[in-house]
């Protein structure tokens, strides 16, 4: 014989089941957007002012494909259990009409109050959502994690097949990341400041990924100071020099033996009653060589473990290629920083034209940064340095070059040196 099982639910009680499975999938789809939404750098420094639930928002943030499955999983199962309880309660009073009907009914309610609403709220407020949920999610990932472990695994195996490889985020794509999000930064016209800010937290990333050969001063204009010469000359020429830090050589340039300060110089001068007695072997340091190639993040690490600001650039044979201090490193982050001993130059001059009169000694990066261009900087340090590596021959006075959209004029030359050139950006281009 068989059995008819007539399943009846009271609408009395169908009606607070489907608002407490609304409920529960309205909170899971708050807790999907405010886990994926949350702040990592807030929750982080939260968490080390001493926020304990900051602590528990990290915990699901270091485990968040399994927490997002999780409530993934739990908001489906919450849906579908809403849906089969209004079918049920009303099919049984409208018969086959009570389908549509349901159909009509849930999913109206679940797109209004289970999902667009919790995820806007979410969405809008996702710190602070995620620190009131994360006890609870914190629960609800103890409840359905395995299960969640368990979908996710069957899932990565059918992207496997599908050629799909699954794989974490590297440092390159979080570094794209933060310079998203600095470009994002200040984009409200009335922040004045945020030019500013942005250029300099570009420059930190840079960091990472320019040389010190990008930003020593080059060893033609370095001043050096023969060890050889008698003390008092070599007074003479400290006072003269511009700088507190003079490199010492014997025989060649390429032989340095010592670093002299101006500060212990003059000390020992003063001790000693006059220069004729002092030593210059007993003043110099011993110099520290680093190879051009030394990445100038690493460089400021090395340059406050052993509290120096100076260090001499070699190349891989070891010939002197120039000198790198702590300033150099510090001006490609904040720009340049002149004091009253500097002296102050004239390097670029801006016509009424649009077009520049500039030294053939002006870095490319330093122009890029000022006039917004996008300049080559790998191929070559100054402006005169990429003329040649495009030229591909020393230029005569009056030539013209054309490539990346730029005009370059060559109006000055010492010796093969590029001195002084005119450069015409494409807008003044396309102006003229």
């Amino acid at each position: 014989m068989e059995a008819n099982i007539d399943f009846h639910l009271p609408p009395e009680i169908a009606g607070p089941l489907v608002i407490l499975c609304l409920g529960l999938s309205a909170y899971m789809s708050a807790a999907e957007t405010a886990i994926t939404g949350a702040s990592a750098p807030r929750m982080h420094r939260l968490e080390q002012q001493g926020n304990k639930r900051a602590a528990q928002v990290n915990k699901l943030l270091d485990r968040k494909d399994e927490a997002v499955s999780a409530v993934l999983i739990g908001n489906s199962v919450m849906n579908i259990l809403s849906a089969s309880l209004t079918t049920a309660v009303l099919t049984s009073l409208f018969g086959a009409a009570g389908v549509v009907y349901a159909t009509l009914i849930v999913g109206a309610l679940v797109v209004v109050f289970a999902e667009v609403m919790p995820k806007t709220w979410a969405l809008l407020r996702a710190d602070r959502v995620a620190l009131i949920l994360a006890p609870s999610i914190l629960l609800t990932l103890l409840l359905l994690g395995p299960i969640a472990r368990a979908v996710a695994w069957v899932s990565r195996n059918f992207l496997y097949v599908l050629g799909v490889r699954a794989h974490t985020t590297g440092s390159e794509e979080h570094t794209e990341l933060l310079r998203g999000a600095i470009e994002m930064h200040g984009d409200d016209k009335t922040d004045t400041d945020a030019p500013a800010e942005k250029a300099m937290l570009r420059n930190v990333l840079d960091l990472g990924d320019r040389t010190v050969g990008d930003v020593m001063t080059h060893r033609a204009n370095v001043i050096l100071i023969d060890a050889d010469e008698p003390t008092d000359s070599i007074v003479t020429q400290m006072l003269a020099a511009p700088y507190t830090r003079i490199p010492l050589y014997r025989g060649q340039p390429d032989n340095i033996v010592g670093v002299v300060h101006a500060k212990d110089l003059f000390r020992a001068v003063k001790a000693a009653g006059g220069p004729e007695t002092v030593k210059i072997a007993d003043v110099m340091t011993t110099p520290w060589f680093i190879p051009e190639s030394s990445i100038l993040f690493d460089q400021l690490e090395a340059f406050r473990a052993r509290h120096e600001h100076f260090a001499i650039v070699v190349d891989e044979y070891g010939a002197l290629r120039g000198i790198v201090t702590l300033e150099d490193i510090i001006e490609e982050i904040v720009g340049d920083i002149e004091d009253e001993h500097d002296a102050i130059q004239r390097d670029v001059v801006q016509r009424e034209d649009g077009s520049l009169i500039c030294q053939g000694t002006i870095p490319v990066r330093d122009l890029n940064r000022a006039y917004g261009w996008n300049l080559p900087e790998d191929v070559a340090t100054t402006i005169a340095g990429l003329v040649l590596h495009e030229a591909r021959r020393i230029p005569e006075v009056g030539q013209v070059y054309a490539f990346y959209g730029f005009r370059f004029e060559i109006l000055k030359r010492e010796g093969t040196r590029i001195a002084e050139l005119r450069i015409v950006p494409p807008a003044a281009i396309q102006a003229a």
